[in-house]
């Protein structure tokens, strides 16, 4: 009887190894892809600083080309207006850059900054003829509007929150009926407001209040008729302050125009306007 035959099949490999290298390039790919949506996430849902500054990074990440994205001091970091001493450089800043407008020989006697108990308070002062608005209108002149979009610029650098007032003097309002000083100056501090956040102005929850007080708080109590009188505030508020600020007896009274200001050197002190 022939012996069996035994038939012996062997089994092939699959190749090599391939290693870990495909794991790398994966686990690179999902980081970028997690990046990319942080980014856009960033984008879609942060405030106009912060757009910026994450612009500035891409542009320059070491942060020493340009000081991209940061704040006016250049220290690409927020300025944390929360002292006397942090709102006295915010007010050097603004007169500089104030400082560099054109015809600011017919403005300068009507633009007053201090830092007062609420914070930094920006005045603009209305002549006999009208400076930044129209006489008797609620409607901004040429230099109303450039002073108004320069001041928005700044501001929406800083993090602080913003209130805007509308003053008149004690002269009764004739243009319309049922019109007072009480809806001119709501109406001028509306005015002001929306030409600050148009464009890239102030950010849209920057703006806390709109205050109209009529003749109710006189810049120069000792002439009601005063054409200074007639103003609007824009007031920085220190940070975290906003619903101290608000209350009325942590806010600043109107200094008398003949009392020396007790909160340091003003850009400079607007004089009443002659009467013709």
């Amino acid at each position: 009887m022939p012996p069996p035959i035994i038939i012996i099949k062997k089994k092939s490999g699959h190749g090599g190894h391939h290693g870990g290298a495909w794991k790398v390039a994966y686990a690179d790919f999902v980081t970028a892809m997690m990046a990319l949506f942080i980014v856009l996430w960033l984008l879609s849902s942060s405030s106009k600083q912060t757009q910026v500054a994450i612009a500035g990074y891409f542009k320059d990440p070491s942060g020493t080309a340009a000081n991209i994205g940061s704040t006016m001091t250049g220290s690409g970091q927020n300025l944390p207006l929360k002292k006397k001493e942090d709102m006295a450089k915010l007010k050097t800043e603004l007169e500089k850059s104030i400082q560099r407008m054109n015809d600011l020989d017919k403005l300068n006697k009507n633009i007053e900054i201090t830092v007062t108990a609420e914070g930094l308070r920006i005045e603009l002062i209305e002549s006999e003829k009208g400076t930044f608005f129209e006489s008797g209108s609620a409607a901004l002149n040429k230099s109303g509007q450039e002073l108004l979009t320069l001041l928005a610029a700044e501001l929406e650098k800083v993090p602080n929150r913003i209130s805007v007032e509308g003053h008149t003097d004690a002269k009764p309002f004739t243009g319309k009926r049922s019109y007072s000083n009480w809806e001119l100056s709501s109406d001028r501090a509306n005015a002001a407001r929306r030409l600050m956040q148009q464009g890239l102005g102030l950010r849209s929850d920057q703006v806390t209040q709109v205050r109209g007080f009529a003749d109710q708080r006189l810049r120069n109590v000792k002439d009601p008729l005063d054409p200074s009188n007639r103003r609007i505030s824009i007031i920085v508020q220190y940070l975290g302050n906003a619903e101290e600020t608000a209350s009325p007896e942590n806010v600043e009274k109107p200094p008398d125009s003949e009392k020396p200001s007790a909160e340091g050197p003003k850009l400079e002190t607007a004089a009443p306007a002659k009467k013709e």
